[in-house]
């Protein structure tokens, strides 16, 4: 398990892209890049800027582990969490970003009351009918927002 913390800054980031581009690299899966930091950099942000409130004196804890088939990601910040029910697909206000983590994670999951995120990436294969389930989510999403494209 490799873990470490960061500031709670956008600029620290920067940091996370780094670390997920040298361990696709080292694991040699870097086509899978793409589809991992997307989801993980997404919830480093949300936890900082919703989680800690860009409070540069807290923290956000980033642990990544190999799983069975995968890896595995948790993103922890210390905030008071939130109420992660309420989303679930495609937001008019919000959310999107959640629904990204969720599409593009093969299994994603909240601890703490919200404070808390985990994510798993399974990179050995990845079954036809999840594939074009996460394309088909991912096409009505950027249909819906042309300035993503």
């Amino acid at each position: 398990m490799k873990q470490f913390n960061i500031q709670s800054d956008n600029k620290n980031i920067d940091v996370v892209a780094k670390f997920i581009y040298e361990l696709c690299d080292e694991k040699h899966i870097l086509n899978y890049e793409a589809t991992i930091s997307t989801p993980v950099l997404q919830a480093i942000e949300n936890a900082i800027v919703h989680g800690n409130h860009s409070d540069p004196s807290k923290m956000v804890h980033v642990e990544c582990d190999e799983i069975r088939g995968g890896i595995s990601f948790l993103v922890k910040d210390e905030g008071d969490g939130f109420d992660y029910s309420q989303y679930g697909d495609i937001q008019d206000e919000g959310g999107n970003g959640i629904f990204l983590m969720r599409s593009l994670s093969d299994k994603m999951e909240y601890l703490e009351g919200g404070r808390a995120v985990r994510m798993e990436f399974m990179i050995h294969g990845i079954e036809k009918t999840y594939a074009m389930e996460r394309v088909a989510k991912l096409e009505r999403f950027f249909a819906m927002d042309k300035t993503l494209v």
